[in-house]
């Protein structure tokens, strides 16, 4: 059987609030926006190649845990390539995202910071060797 990665799914207070902060900051487009029979509202983007990142709130009746930006066991973050890392990082804080940690550099050239993106998600950003 061949596997295929298929998405990431985010849940968020204000699924539409925090899907339209990802467009804004990563130029994803919506390609869905509804409210399942679960009672959530479902808002599946669409990153510019191809992967699928789905936005959702609580189910009806279902309890969430808090956030949590910082380094964690289990799914931790989520990266994304930049060609600035230092102006993204100023651009993403004026789009309400925080600095966590960085901007690092690593072995080969590589750049990295995390920030904590409205929401609550953990993202990294990585800056390529030219």
């Amino acid at each position: 059987m061949a596997y295929e990665f298929d998405h990431v799914h985010l849940k968020a207070v204000d699924p539409g609030a925090v899907a339209d902060w990802y467009v804004r900051a990563f130029n994803f487009t919506i390609e869905k926006d509804f409210v399942r029979g679960t009672g959530d509202r479902f808002v599946r983007c669409q990153t510019t190649d191809g992967s699928i990142i789905n936005i959702s709130g609580a189910r009806t009746d279902e309890r969430m845990g808090d956030t949590d930006a910082s380094a964690h066991w289990g799914l931790e973050h989520f990266g994304i390539k930049v060609d600035d890392i230092d102006a993204e990082i100023a651009r993403l804080a004026g789009l309400g995202a925080q600095l966590l940690e960085g901007p690092s550099d690593q072995p080969g050239g590589l750049r990295i910071a995390f920030i904590k993106a409205p929401g609550g998600a953990r993202v990294e950003l990585l800056q390529h060797p030219a």
